[in-house]
């Protein structure tokens, strides 16, 4: 478990994955979350790099999730994250994403993380930039591809 002033953040085990994709209601993420959970089975050795990361406050109320989306063999790792929306504005996603950076560049395999973000998605663009990602001139699926390199 990571922990920040305001968050615990984790991986999943397979259990508390599998009750989560259960109670989602939107397709898309279902799907997404489903693959992830496919991830961590096929690559049991890497369950880090596939799992839902729940984000909670220090209380234990669950305000999001992040994963990586496994973990290249030139040692990039692509993140993802969100935060419901009521808990939304408030610092949480900079803070949970700073904490995994900081887990993710202290493996010895990880040369880079890099994200996707909508080219309108305002807030997830700031997210990227306090967290000290650059755009890298790449277009992914989701848009602009942003990369922060180890220091």
């Amino acid at each position: 478990m990571l922990e920040t002033r305001r968050l615990n953040i984790y991986a999943s085990s397979q259990d508390i994955m599998e009750h989560f994709i259960e109670a989602q209601t939107v397709d898309v993420l279902k799907m997404a979350y489903t693959e992830m959970l496919n991830g961590c089975l096929s690559n049991p050795d890497q369950w880090e790099w596939y799992a839902i990361w729940m984000i909670e406050l220090k209380n234990g109320t669950h305000i999001g999730e992040l994963c990586f989306k496994g973990l290249s063999a030139n040692g990039v790792a692509e993140i993802g994250y969100g935060i419901s929306e009521e808990y939304q504005n408030n610092g949480y996603a900079t803070e949970a994403v700073k904490a995994v950076l900081e887990w993710a560049f202290a493996h010895p395999k990880v040369a880079a993380v890099e994200a996707e973000t909508d080219s309108e998605n305002t807030a997830s663009k700031r997210v990227l930039e306090k967290c000290g990602f650059a755009l890298n001139g790449v277009i992914g699926e989701e848009g602009p591809r942003w990369s922060i390199s180890k220091h």
